[in-house]
């Protein structure tokens, strides 16, 4: 298992450190390669609403191993997964969503949600470089 607890609980860090320096409340998840939940945290007074599309967003970005920004494009009506969610209620269309890759294989997705797309996606980023580094 690449995704331990201890990794999670760095990349954790490194995601509340990045939202408290744009100056947002998040909340943040992870689900492992089978796209199942591993990490929830909701991070101060973070919108209700990203209870439940930040572990969507992971769970998306996992599963598709995909962007979640690139799945929404790809659902778009005449596009290649057009209407994609309607087959499985957990997809979320909604960017911040990342997929965790180390050594070419999917290894879990990450969700950031609290901001704006472009607040979300500078989070989810910022965790994922630091993911590379730390897993190579």
């Amino acid at each position: 298992m690449v995704l331990t607890d201890e990794l999670c609980d760095r990349l954790c860090a490194a995601a509340r450190e990045k939202s408290k320096e744009i100056g947002i409340d998040i909340s943040f998840a992870f689900c492992d390669e089978s796209s199942l939940p591993r990490v929830y945290r909701r991070y101060g007074e973070a919108l209700v609403l990203s209870i439940t599309l930040v572990p969507g967003k992971a769970y998306t970005a996992a599963v598709t191993q995909c962007r979640t920004k690139d799945v929404a494009a790809a659902a778009a009506e005449g596009a290649p997964l057009m209407a994609i969610q309607t087959n499985d209620a957990r997809i979320t269309l909604v960017a911040g969503g990342y997929p965790l890759f180390a050594k070419g294989k999917i290894v879990g997705g990450i969700g950031v949600g609290g901001g704006t797309e472009e607040q979300d996606c500078a989070i989810a980023e910022y965790v994922l470089s630091v993911f590379e580094q730390l897993v190579g």
